[in-house]
């Protein structure tokens, strides 16, 4: 199969993104021994944006159009991307072969005194680019200031150790998969602070026709976290709504087998917090996420999302 075929993964240049790359490249290689497998690095429109302080666009794509098209071109035959970067609507020909297991959903905190959110003093400036986090961070303390900051997480990391902010809110899985999660001053419950739908999950993009790349990566997929992610972009894809919008969804798997699904749709003040929930079976994932959305929206989250567009 494939025998002398070079597998090529693609993948942003940043450190988080080669270290997702890698985990999964590992991943692939104790399945397949023997096989060959390459990582190719790529700037994204996101990552250029990034770099030149230049507010992102609204709406997800920017950090994978890029990949998307050396993939579709036959340049790469593997992209790996974060499941929260990606729109629920892929494109045509393209779909992910594999969802792995998934790290740590949640949404942390690292100040430059090892503070949590409770003990920063009033007016303490916490710094963030994602109105999902700045909404939630503003309901608990409406008395802190939020400070937009950009960059990938060592530029964010860095501004934080310079005095520029007090604290910074960043995810979980992508500090442990860089090696800093003694970063971390406190960890957000999920029922705390919700996450970015898809949050903590890599997606394994490939060619739909390419059934050989597909039988590979297929073996990384973890049925828990695709049924858990599905019921999530469910909700975003029912909801409508994106990056423009604090819109957050987490899903986990129970004992039972069963999805228990948080959802929430806030203003961007924090003032306002549409939360619902609900649980559902595996083979019902995407359409359990339409029901919450449902919900949210009989609460009157349209015309909330509608508002803060």
């Amino acid at each position: 199969m494939m025998a002398s075929r070079i597998i090529r993964v693609g993948t942003r240049r940043s450190r988080l993104a080669m270290a997702q790359a890698d985990i999964v490249i590992t991943a692939l290689r104790g399945r397949w021994p023997g096989r060959e497998f390459e990582t190719a690095g790529m700037t994204t429109l996101g990552d250029r944006l990034s770099a030149a302080g230049v507010p992102l666009p609204e709406g997800k794509g920017i950090f994978v159009r890029e990949i998307e098209e050396a993939l579709l071109e036959g340049r790469i035959d593997v992209a790996v991307h974060s499941m929260k970067d990606l729109p629920t609507v892929m494109p045509e020909g393209l779909w992910i072969g594999a969802l792995p297991a998934r790290g740590k959903a949640n949404d942390v905190l690292a100040s430059r005194h090892a503070e949590t959110l409770t003990a920063l003093r009033s007016g303490a400036v916490v710094g963030t680019s994602s109105l999902r986090r700045s909404s939630q961070v503003l309901a608990m303390r409406p008395d802190l200031e939020i400070s937009e900051v950009r960059g990938n997480v060592d530029t964010r990391l860095r501004k934080l150790e310079e005095g520029r902010y007090d604290a910074i809110v960043l995810a979980y899985a992508g500090l442990e998969r860089m090696g800093l999660a003694e970063r971390i001053s406190e960890v957000f419950a999920l029922d705390v602070m919700i996450p970015a739908v898809g949050q903590g999950a890599l997606g394994v993009e490939i060619r739909r026709e390419d059934g050989q790349v597909g039988e590979l990566v297929g073996a990384l997929n973890d049925e828990a976290t695709a049924a858990c992610v599905a019921a999530e972009r469910g909700l975003l894809a029912a909801l409508g709504g994106g990056c423009a919008n604090p819109i957050g969804a987490v899903a986990e798997m129970g004992a039972d087998g069963t999805i228990l699904l948080r959802a929430l749709v806030g203003s961007r003040d924090g003032k306002t917090m549409l939360r619902a929930q609900g649980k559902g079976v595996v083979g019902e994932a995407e359409a359990l996420g339409g029901r919450v959305a449902e919900e949210l929206l009989a609460k009157g989250a349209r015309e909330l999302l509608d508002k803060e567009e």
